[in-house]
């Protein structure tokens, strides 16, 4: 499966420090849901038009059935991931995020404060993910079936 995976990070796309949270992304999907997933990794800026523009060219363009994006989902200001993402998408699926909060808040009582979401565009499902890189099993893990079950009814269409 092709997945478009989207880091959001002004530090990170200006190469003040690494992107740790995408290399994470692509370990746990391959253990939890495809160990052959093909990436197409993207690095940007917490800015909206771009992220927009590269949602829908991962979902449209290169037709991934899978996008992941890691951070941007928090209460600052240039935390715009769930917004550039409600733009862009013709279903949301608030179930996604509310499953992850829940999990997560077990562990980690500031959970609460991610804004992250989820959606469908034509045969595309867009989640988000928190920016930390210990986040990304303990959001993906709970989600995993609902992701399969997900993508075969957007394939079915």
């Amino acid at each position: 499966m092709k997945i478009g995976r989207v880091t959001l990070s002004d530090r990170a796309s200006a190469g003040i420090y690494e992107d740790l949270s995408g290399p994470e992304i692509e370990r746990v999907v391959r253990e939890l849901l495809d160990p052959d997933a093909v990436f197409l990794a993207r690095l940007l800026p917490d800015d909206r038009t771009q992220v927009e523009t590269m949602l829908v060219d991962l979902a449209d363009g290169e037709q991934c059935p899978l996008i992941l994006t890691t951070g941007g989902t928090g209460p600052c200001p240039r935390d715009i991931t769930p917004e550039a993402t409600r733009a862009v998408i013709e279903k949301e699926l608030p179930g996604f995020g509310e499953a992850m909060r829940a999990g997560s808040f077990r562990t980690v009582p500031t959970a609460i404060l991610s804004r992250a979401t989820a959606g469908v565009r034509g045969r595309t499902l867009v989640i988000n993910l928190p920016g930390n890189p210990k986040a990304i099993r303990e959001c993906l893990q709970p989600v995993t079936e609902a992701i399969r079950e997900c993508l075969k009814h957007l394939q079915e269409q």
